[in-house]
């Protein structure tokens, strides 16, 4: 049976000083907007101290490193930290950092489909799913205590598209009341549009490409963004109350400000401007 829920989504939350410092090693990233400097795969970010924690972690955004800012390994990083490997990490024995970081990356997205599986049993709306929910819930989280050769010979994708099934029908189902007048966006090329002040409520976007799209006083209540691309995407003023599978990352790597309604319980990221500095402009 699967964990009670608030333990589950306690332990989807990152604890960076359980981890060894995995997605500053790990994952690669290219000089960009998002990257201040080129760094491959496995090899260690010049910020990353012997203790794990990154060096300039409070300056990451001034310092060119954005993209930081917006990842969350949710909870992957102690998992396969203090769990997978039982604590011993890559510095105290090197030969385990391939196995290591692979598993990282086969448990990130792990963790995101407890995320989204977690908040699916959430919804009152998609109650005629919910058994299956739970006993998809119930595998995965069986799938991310085994062992690090098992986690690697999974088939992720295969897994993701038996998960990513069963969101559907939560999604449609909670969606179900705006249907008639919901417009479908999965998966659509939205990069730059203006999509200012649209009636989105209980639309699809899930997959859509929203880079740097105006969604400025944009209706996205019991929209589904899932997968979407928000990157540089302007939430002034929009509603996303009761959004579905909108992930904090989404959120960060977004802009808004103080007027920007958010679902419950997720908080407004520290670099969108306040009310107070609204109004000095």
């Amino acid at each position: 049976m699967p964990a009670d829920p608030d333990p589950l989504r306690l332990s989807l939350q990152a604890d960076c000083g359980q981890c060894f410092g995995l997605c500053c090693v790990a994952l690669p990233f290219a000089k960009s907007s998002d990257f201040a400097l080129d760094k491959a795969a496995g090899e260690p970010c010049t910020h990353l101290q012997q203790d794990s924690r990154c060096g300039i972690h409070a300056q990451l955004r001034e310092r060119g490193f954005a993209g930081c800012t917006v990842f969350d390994c949710l909870g992957a990083g102690q998992k396969v930290s203090q769990v997978t490997f039982g604590g011993r990490g890559w510095r105290q024995d090197p030969s385990s950092a391939p196995q290591m970081f692979a598993v990282f990356r086969v448990m990130r997205q792990l963790h995101e489909l407890l995320a989204y599986l977690t908040e699916a049993l959430s919804l009152p709306g998609a109650a005629a799913v919910h058994p299956a929910l739970r006993g998809a819930l119930g595998r995965v989280q069986d799938i991310t205590v085994g062992a690090p050769e098992a986690l690697l010979a999974l088939d992720v994708a295969a897994l993701r598209g038996e998960v990513s099934d069963l969101l559907l029908q939560a999604s449609q189902l909670v969606r179900a009341p705006f249907a008639a007048e919901a417009p479908d966006h999965r998966g659509a090329d939205l990069v730059g549009a203006d999509l200012s002040g649209a009636h989105l409520r209980g639309a699809t976007l899930r997959g859509a490409q929203l880079v740097a799209a105006r969604l400025r006083g944009a209706d996205l209540r019991s929209a589904d963004l899932i997968g979407a691309d928000l990157r540089d995407a302007d939430l002034s003023g929009a509603d996303l109350a009761g959004a579905l599978f909108l992930t904090r990352a989404q959120v960060d790597a977004a802009r808004g400000d103080a007027t920007t309604t958010l679902p419950a319980g997720m908080r407004r990221p520290v670099h969108w401007p306040s009310s107070h500095q609204r109004r000095r402009v």
